[in-house]
């Protein structure tokens, strides 16, 4: 069963691979070892069986410089596929799947207006109060979708309510939310999108810990996704103070200790709040007991921070890379 298994994942593997990305790494993988690129594949879908990893996270944890015994210590896309399956299972999680559903959930805890396309008729009000909003920005998304995908920033003064439901429609966009103006020390680090803190929380016995916090950095971005080519470091989940350089899920690319636009120093960043973060994950966790490990996207406002989304399939990515090694028995303590 097991060995199905793996060979199942490397069927999908193969489906969902990015045949660029893929080679980019494999290139840069052989000029770096010196070894084949043969050699480097037979390696990866070795792995796969072995470790339980993907074939593009043989390049992003940078296993063609390990030895069998350092590969093991790596929670890989498989490991991470079971795990969360486990903690967060397919009826529960809808409510951490759905944007529009986790922000009715989370009402009290999100601190913007948002309305949902389907539901305009029954509340017309909200729109207007939407394009009044102060900042005159409004965030179009599919509740669906992953990874800053689907996101859209408008001008709410160049709208009229119909024209906002139309581009709405258009763009396969059903949830509207108010654009968030996050702190001033935020915005200095990096003002072209807003930057999120990643804090997972995992829930055992009734008590919740908090595993990890990362700070995702938005680079001459609209979002602060890994995945779009943005950075991440490592916080001090005591303090909230970044204690290392910035890293790329992007292995060609070099780690950060400036921001390359704003120049701020990213080692020694304090994230403001940092005590009302917490306390803010922890009752969002202990409001969906059934789901008990989760990553937390918080935005922090110049009044304070708010919850931005949650998701029950919390990147293994931005938790290793920024602190470059494998966490997996920080999970397996858990099971």
């Amino acid at each position: 069963m097991h060995f199905i298994n793996r060979l199942l994942y490397l069927f999908y593997y193969l489906k969902e691979l990015d045949l660029k990305r893929f080679g980019l790494f494999l290139n840069h993988a052989s000029s770096v070892t010196g070894k084949s690129m043969v050699k480097l594949i037979a390696d990866d879908v070795y792995s796969v069986f072995k470790f339980n990893t993907s074939l593009i996270d043989y390049f992003c944890f940078r296993f063609y410089e390990m030895k069998n015994f350092e590969r093991s210590a790596w929670a890989g896309t498989g490991f991470m596929y079971e795990y969360q399956l486990m903690m967060n299972p397919k009826k529960v999680r809808w409510v951490l799947e759905d944007k529009a559903a986790f922000n009715d959930k989370f009402n009290s805890l999100i601190n913007r207006e948002y309305f949902q396309l389907e539901k305009t008729k029954k509340n017309p009000e909200i729109i207007k109060r939407l394009l009044e909003n102060s900042d005159g920005r409004i965030v179009l998304k599919n509740s669906l979708g992953q990874a800053g995908k689907q996101i859209k920033i408008i001008i709410s003064s160049e709208f009229t309510q119909d024209q906002l439901i139309n581009v709405m429609k258009s763009g396969n966009f059903d949830l509207a939310e108010e654009y968030i103006i996050q702190h001033p020390e935020m915005m200095k680090l990096s003002p072209s999108g807003l930057n999120t803190v990643r804090v997972i929380t995992q829930e055992k016995d009734g008590k919740i810990a908090i595993i990890a916090a990362r700070l995702r950095i938005s680079i001459n971005s609209l979002v602060d996704n890994l995945a779009a080519g943005n950075a991440a470091a490592p916080l001090d989940p005591v303090t909230g103070i970044v204690t290392g350089p910035a890293v790329f899920s992007d292995i060609t690319r070099t780690d950060i200790f400036f921001h390359p636009i704003t120049g701020v120093e990213i080692p020694g960043f304090q994230v403001p709040f940092w005590k009302e973060v917490v306390a803010l994950v922890i009752k969002a966790a202990m409001m969906t007991p059934d789901n008990r490990s989760i990553g937390w996207d918080v935005g922090i406002k110049a009044s304070g921070p708010l919850l931005v989304e949650g998701n029950h399939n919390w990147c293994k990515l931005l938790w290793q890379l920024p602190v470059k090694k494998g966490l997996k028995k920080e999970l397996e303590i858990y099971l």
